[in-house]
């Protein structure tokens, strides 16, 4: 039985985190790989999830049989991006294996919708999160917490 691990971190990392939260992070997927995992699911935004995303398509390479599903809030998700993260969106969305989306227009609510989407029928977490004082992410994690997954907070190990 295959494993399936989700993400959840913030839109903004600092720059002199970059470098070495993508080698964390490459790191951490190469684990979880060797612990059975296959499947791995972001929620396609700007930042962390964009970095996952990024470093699972980097890792297919050598490990072929891992899978990047995009859980896509609505079509419009990219709506006030700046161009270049658009290009980088539609560029993971083109590699990915699967994508879906959890409406086919935003509403208020939809985020969270796709958080609970991206948690649901995962084993592990793996988040970039600051501090666990509201937010996206916060939520996301907690969740998972609260669904009993396993969850790695990079930063904390930063």
């Amino acid at each position: 039985m295959s494993k399936t691990v989700c993400f959840t971190g913030h839109r903004q990392i600092p720059d002199s985190n970059y470098k070495q939260l993508s080698a964390l992070l490459c790191n951490t997927i190469e684990e979880l790989i060797k612990e059975g995992a296959e499947i791995f699911r972001t929620g396609g935004a700007i930042g962390f999830d964009t970095l996952a995303a990024l470093n699972i398509l980097l890792l297919r390479h050598t490990h072929p049989h891992i899978r990047l599903e995009l859980i896509l809030p609505c079509p419009t998700q990219t709506r006030g991006w700046a161009p270049n993260d658009i290009i980088l969106y539609e560029q993971i969305l083109k590699q990915a294996d699967s994508h879906r989306y959890i409406s086919q227009k935003y509403w208020n609510g939809v985020l969270q919708l796709r958080n609970r989407a991206l948690v649901e029928g995962s084993d592990a977490c793996v988040a970039y999160l600051q501090n666990s004082h509201g937010g996206g992410a916060a939520f996301t994690a907690a969740l998972a917490l609260q669904k009993g997954l396993k969850l790695i907070n990079l930063h904390d190990l930063l």
